[in-house]
């Protein structure tokens, strides 16, 4: 009982010394300026604002390479960071700036896209993962694939 009174003690006595001073006039105006600075600017993200976010090749024929350059403007208040790009499939394979693209200024993408083997209506889409608020923003290409001509039978190539 003699125990268990003087741990009762002892942390009603530690609950009153360590409570004694207030939090609040340990505060120091500078951090606080920090602070308010600091997430004042948190929601603050560049905007990837581009020319066209689609394009259609129109009709090509099955084997041919095409490509085609999206411009994008950062029209956000902070530099763009793109971290990578990665086309929907094997045959469209984007290029990006590594280098963070400042406020206001203009960057390119270009998209080559490889119809060997695929034939008909073809809808592909890159996808690009940015320092943007959403994350990640997409392209899309469009093309008419005209199939490769088959030889007759019994004929050579």
């Amino acid at each position: 009982m003699k125990k268990g009174i003087l741990i009762l003690a002892g942390i009603f006595a530690m609950t009153f010394v360590a409570c004694k001073d207030n939090a609040a006039n340990k505060v120091k105006d500078e951090n606080v300026e920090m602070a308010e600075e600091r997430d004042a600017k948190a929601g603050d993200f560049p905007v990837m604002t581009f020319e066209n976010s689609e394009h259609d090749f129109g009709n090509i024929n099955e084997g041919d390479v095409v490509e085609h350059t999206f411009k994008f403007t950062n029209t956000g208040k902070v530099p763009l960071v793109i971290v990578s790009a990665k086309g929907s499939c094997g045959c469209t394979v984007p290029t990006w700036p590594k280098e963070p693209v400042a406020p206001g200024a203009t960057g390119e993408m270009l998209v080559k896209f490889n119809s060997n083997g695929k034939p008909n209506q073809q809808t592909k889409q890159v996808t690009i993962t940015a320092n943007t608020e959403a994350g990640t923003e997409k392209l899309q290409i469009k093309a008419m694939v005209a199939p490769k001509a088959k030889a007759a039978a019994g004929t050579a190539e």
